[in-house]
């Protein structure tokens, strides 16, 4: 009997013509992110787009960052990322505190309770890899990621491979 990750593959699909590797990683992040959707409606979560995890995630490791900072970082103009931000702080997710230093900006803050849905996203992505890892090896997905960190690190120069809005 096989491992699932040692049964044959077909032997033709959208993925043996040239140039399909970019769709089919595309079609591969929808399908996770649609499960993804879809267990936080099980937990009865909100569904927050991606824009939040990566604002979520750029919080929880830059605790001075302002929505300048924020804009920056997601590639979006101020009054965008003004409006998230409006919006996390509307769900509770984070709050806004005086700059020490200018009277103009606001230190953005997660709560409780967006720490909470951070931790909750890592445990659900965290089931995806596993998943994934099930139908493939974990052998074979250490080698996938390794393999899109070598990609990446290539494409933007550099050594670590920061995580970052894919629009």
């Amino acid at each position: 009997m096989h491992a699932p990750h040692d049964e044959p593959r077909p032997k033709s699909g959208p993925g043996d013509l040239p140039g399909q590797v970019p769709l089919l990683l595309a079609m591969a992040f929808r399908a996770m992110n649609d499960r993804f959707q879809s267990r936080l409606a099980e937990l009865g979560r909100e569904p927050l787009r991606p824009a939040h995890g990566y604002t979520f995630r750029y919080l929880a490791a830059h605790t001075d960052a302002t929505t300048v900072d924020l804009a920056a970082y997601l590639g979006i103009t101020k009054q965008a990322a003004s409006k998230a931000v409006t919006e996390l702080e509307g769900w509770g997710y984070l709050t806004r505190h005086p700059h020490p230093r200018d009277r103009r900006a606001h230190i953005l803050a997660l709560t409780e309770r967006g720490r909470d849905y951070l931790r909750q996203a890592d445990q659900l992505w965290t089931e995806a890899e596993q998943e994934w890892a099930g139908l493939i090896g974990a052998d074979r997905l250490a080698a996938v990621r390794a393999d899109l960190e070598t990609y990446l690190r290539h494409t933007y120069g550099g050594t670590e491979v920061p995580l970052r809005p894919v629009w």
